[in-house]
């Protein structure tokens, strides 16, 4: 939530354990979206890149945190960003369910 004075990604005790791309079928498209598995929660961000060019400066000067996955730092040095697409989902009521390839 936007107005939330508490920053959820603050806790220097969690754990990241594990981020990737993904695919998420909606219920008429395909969204590309980016996970982040911490040890308490998943959070789903929507993957935007950003169609304006800064000015022609080298992007490969933007800093970066050095604790993302090489794909996310390339992702971001090219103008993308991530965005939280809905509030973090709890691991305690989260349910893994095999599904059949489409």
């Amino acid at each position: 939530r936007e107005n939330s004075s508490q920053n959820i990604l603050s806790s220097a005790n969690r754990l990241l354990l594990h981020e990737g791309r993904l695919m998420l079928a909606e219920s008429t498209r395909l969204l590309d979206v980016y996970l982040f598995l911490f040890e308490d929660f998943l959070l789903i961000t929507k993957i935007k890149r950003n169609k304006k060019k800064y000015g022609g400066s080298d992007t490969s000067l933007i800093p970066v945190c050095p604790s993302l996955t090489p794909e996310l730092q390339s992702f971001i040095r090219e103008g993308g960003f991530c965005t939280v697409l809905d509030q973090p989902i709890p691991l305690d009521r989260l349910i893994l369910k095999n599904v059949e390839p489409i």
